[in-house]
């Protein structure tokens, strides 16, 4: 155990890789694959359904070797055998990290404090079923009679970005009779346009937070309440027909109306950033129905088997954070590009982007000392082809290194004549063009214009990883989201930092909940903040027409 508790820059492997990167450094990818005509084929994983070409990152066989004896000496292992076990590996919260226990089969078993929680996992699963048949059959009806055709989840953080991103990438297989929408800024325009063409009577609201007390989404969920009373005589009775609740705090949602026979829990063993595969998933189900959504739950499941057994050297999870690591670590690179070449996967990187930084963005190791080395990098992406007219150019030409996902499925989920062999071409081309780029040599070939060589030359030697599945499936979704989560938990691993929680977004939010009364005081507030806050509130104060 010794080994877990090592400081990073005295692992063995970690100072050979330090080594090793001295002397393969500014090897070139074009090297690489011509002095190995198997490359190609000899670094590739699969599992699970997926298909992972690692084979255009800038590593040898040694690189590898070292990275894996990395995840041994880091205790990886038995990091992993810890979460599985329930144990408190959420060390500054003293929580236990069980979201794989969202997804486990009805028949297993997964202890923390003693207690099994699976069954209650699927307690909560089959009253998420029982709601979504009343909802599809009719029997749950408005205040006024009507059925109901509209559903507005309304939360922030996980609580949004899960629901949203689950419903864009499984539209296909959604209800289109029902109307789904999403609201999650405290800025009044998200709600306004969420709502201004529907029926109250004919909207249900799916109220996501833990506490109850979110002020954004609270925020919101009192618009909502007041939207729908306007709407329907001022009837308090009328919120219980319209509003159920995925919270455990069953006193305030009484208050506010909401029957707590509607409440859907969780548990403090469910972040936020992992909890979309929980009730949370509420409006997932609703749209996509249980079927579909038991299917998800199965590919999340089986790639976190796939996690839990498989050998390092063949285990996707580790192998895509390993990488992500000797890429951030030893080569520089401070962000990685996420590119699901799959419309329906829009808002796949926005949700990676919680799920990454907000685990790994943390500058404080597990022993409490700052950590002297770069952590998180920082993911952001769009779908392609959009990207490649527009920051592609930063990726190929510019003086960033920005390793690069692409996501791609070989059959497209809905066939459209010529595009899905267009949209795969270009997944390849551009993973090839990163690596190998264009010499001047080449581009001189061509008869350019000596002037414009260097502006017409790609260095190329630019890494890349290629994701590649069969179809966009619920199942193939779960996949996905567990292989990215494992990925983030490898890495927090490997530079001991607590993956579970996330203090960095506390500090802004209690300053807020300070300001908020200054910003609303109908005389001028005694204000207490540096010259710079002190002068903006003022200024807006003067905008908004108040002392």
């Amino acid at each position: 155990m010794n080994t877990i508790i090592q400081p990073l820059a005295k692992r063995p492997s970690w100072k050979a890789l330090g080594t090793h990167h001295k002397i393969i450094g500014k090897l070139h990818l074009r090297k690489l694959f011509a002095e190995d005509s198997r490359r190609g084929e000899r670094f590739t994983a699969s599992a699970a359904g997926l298909f992972l070409d690692y084979s255009k990152n800038r590593i040898t066989e040694k690189t590898l070797k070292l990275l894996l004896q990395l995840a041994e000496e880091s205790g990886l292992r038995a990091k992993i055998d810890a979460m599985f076990g329930g144990d408190k590996i959420n060390v500054t919260e003293n929580r236990a990290v069980l979201h794989v226990a969202l997804r486990a089969p009805r028949n297993s078993s997964i202890f923390t404090d003693g207690k099994d929680v699976v069954p209650e996992v699927h307690e909560v699963l089959d009253r998420m079923e029982a709601f979504f048949k009343s909802i599809r059959s009719g029997a749950w009806k408005g205040f006024t009679g009507k059925r109901i055709r509209n559903i507005i989840n309304i939360g922030i953080g996980g609580s949004d970005l899960g629901p949203v991103m689950a419903y864009e990438a499984l539209k296909h297989y959604s209800e289109r009779s029902l109307n789904f929408r999403f609201v999650s800024n405290v800025d009044g325009i998200d709600f306004t346009e969420a709502t201004r063409d529907l029926d109250p009577a004919e909207t249900l609201f799916i109220v996501s937070s833990k506490t109850f007390t979110t002020l954004e989404t609270m925020t919101n969920a009192q618009s909502a309440r007041d939207w729908l009373l306007a709407g329907l005589g001022r009837d308090p009775k009328a919120v219980a027909k319209h509003f159920v609740a995925v919270s455990t705090n069953a006193e305030k949602i009484s208050v506010f109306g909401i029957d707590t026979a509607n409440m859907f829990g969780f548990w403090d063993w469910v972040g936020g950033r992992y909890s979309m595969d929980s009730a949370i998933g509420l409006s997932t189900m609703l749209a996509i129905g249980p079927e579909n959504f038991q299917a998800m739950l199965a590919g999340f499941h089986e790639m976190d088997e796939h996690f839990r057994t498989a050998p390092f050297e063949e285990n996707l999870p580790v192998l895509l954070a390993l990488l992500a690591v000797w890429n951030t670590n030893f080569l520089g690179a401070e962000t990685v590009a996420v590119l699901p070449y799959e419309q329906y996967l829009k808002r796949f990187p926005a949700y990676l982007q919680q799920l990454t930084m907000e685990s790994n963005g943390k500058h404080v190791t597990l022993a409490g000392k700052k950590a002297n080395y770069q952590t998180g990098p920082v993911y952001w992406g769009e779908p392609g082809t959009n990207g490649q007219h527009s920051f592609y150019q930063l990726i190929h030409q510019g003086t960033r290194l920005i390793p690069c996902d692409f996501i791609a499925f070989a059959q497209p989920v809905r066939p459209l004549g010529r595009h899905h062999d267009i949209l795969l071409a270009n997944v390849f081309a551009q993973a090839e063009a990163l690596a190998f780029g264009k010499t001047a040599e080449e581009v001189k070939a061509e008869n350019t214009v000596a002037a414009l060589v260097p502006h017409r030359v790609f260095e190329g030697n630019r890494p890349s990883n290629v994701i590649l599945a069969k179809k966009l499936t619920p199942e193939i979704l779960g996949k996905l989201v567990a292989l990215y989560e494992h990925s983030v938990f490898t890495q927090g691993v490997i530079w001991n930092i607590d993956s579970f929680d996330q203090w960095g977004v506390e500090l802004g939010k209690v300053l807020a909940q300070r300001i908020v009364p200054e910003l609303e005081s109908n005389t001028e507030p005694d204000l207490k903040h540096d010259s710079s806050t002190n002068h903006l509130i003022r200024h807006y104060r003067d905008l908004k027409g108040v002392p």
